[in-house]
């Protein structure tokens, strides 16, 4: 019979191996391999190798393919020792990865060398409950889940789209959410606005939604914004922001958050909504167009109504600020392909959903290729003066 010694020394016969200078080389070049840690998680939290990513051995086969797409990409599998790592390689061999390597002497034989190592930062078992159905997604596992807490999105309005949308957000794990908001909870809001209730009205929306997501997820900080989003305040406040959800209803404060958005190089999630349609995209800047591309000037103001003017269903922000939320966590993971470039056009009464395609405009002033410094205007002149030209 095949003793494990045997078996070892039969796999690492088949298999490459690379010491820790060598690995050292490797990472520090410029074309540096994927390094995959297989230890165990309660191993792996007591030191690693700075550039690995976690995926432990039982869950290898499973999750390589999220990681490593590229059968071909060169791959360096660490351990302990250089054990697991090396039946994990002969493992990734015979899935059909072509450049993979085992590290020799493990982790264990990279301290003793004397290269670099860390203490990664990691999920403490609480947090593993509670995003524990996102750690088994191989595109989101630890590494998303620890990226998402440490992130910070900006909602414009606590309204019908605001509310859905921090919701999920804050679920999700979202470390930092600002909510920008000057008004206060109404009864008319009940219908569509669910991070609210009767028991708050007359209570400022940013502090009734901030009530609403700790109470969801202690992990998440509210930060209040009590005021109107002006040229004045714009550029403090998207300071630092990751992503922007947009549920504003007025075209002043779409204009100034666009021309802001391309300033700071910010990507915002924008829907509107009216009746029983809604539209979504992501403006991403100078990777596809931006709202001024798609609205060069306000639409007259009988062609665009308010929801207050022509009412809408409940539940279709629910819908599109849903939506908004998903938009806004593939971003911030960088997966999948967000709707840049892109405009979902929902219908709820015969539940259809198209999608149209929208190209940049290259003599957008904002955003064009002769777009010069972006300064901010009255918003609330143009608009005003926009409508009235289209009208006329």
């Amino acid at each position: 019979m095949t003793t494990y010694r045997e078996l070892l020394s039969q796999v690492k016969a088949e298999i490459d191996e690379v010491d820790a200078a060598q690995l050292a080389l490797e990472l520090a070049s410029a074309a540096p391999p994927l390094l995959i840690d297989v230890r165990e998680p309660d191993e792996y939290e007591q030191g690693a190798i700075p550039q690995a990513i976690h995926i432990p051995r039982g869950f290898l086969e499973s999750r390589i393919e999220a990681a490593a797409p590229d059968k071909d990409a060169r791959i360096v599998l660490s351990c302990a020792s250089g054990a697991r790592s090396a039946f994990g390689a002969k493992a990734l061999r015979e899935l059909g990865y072509t450049d993979v390597a085992s590290l020799a002497g493990g982790f264990s034989g990279w301290k003793q060398s004397g290269h670099p190592w860390a203490e990664p930062m990691v999920l403490d078992a609480e947090r593993r409950r509670r995003y524990s159905r996102h750690l088994v997604i191989p595109e989101v596992g630890e590494a998303g889940q620890l990226a998402l807490l440490g992130a910070k999105v900006l909602m414009i309005g606590a309204g019908g789209l605001g509310s859905p949308s921090s919701l999920y957000l804050a679920a999700a794990g979202v470390g930092t959410i600002g909510i920008i908001d000057d008004d206060v909870v109404d009864a008319s809001n009940l219908q569509r606005q669910v991070i609210h209730n009767t028991e708050r009205i007359g209570v400022p929306k940013a502090e009734s939604a901030r009530m609403t997501l700790t109470a969801l997820n202690p992990d998440v900080e509210v930060v209040q914004y009590r005021e109107r989003l002006t040229s004045a305040n714009i550029d403090e406040i998207l300071a630092g922001y990751d992503v922007v959800v947009d549920g504003t209803d007025n075209f002043p404060t779409r204009y100034l958050l666009n021309d802001a958005s391309v300033k700071h190089g910010i990507p915002v999630v924008h829907a509107s909504i009216f009746r029983f349609e809604g539209q979504l995209t992501v403006f991403k800047p100078h990777e596809g167009p931006c709202y001024r591309c798609l609205f060069p000037e306000p639409p007259p103001a009988e062609l665009a109504p308010s929801c207050a003017e022509g009412g809408v269903l409940g539940v279709l922000p629910g819908i599109m600020g849903t939506l908004q939320a998903t938009e806004a966590l593939k971003l911030l993971l960088g997966i999948g392909e967000p709707l840049i470039g892109r405009l979902l056009l929902v219908d709820a009464l015969d539940m259809g959903f198209h999608e149209v395609s929208l190209r940049r405009d290259p003599a957008c002033p904002v955003c064009g290729e002769h777009a010069g410094p972006i300064e901010y205007i009255d918003y609330d002149e143009f608009c005003a003066g926009g409508a009235h030209a289209a009208a006329h």
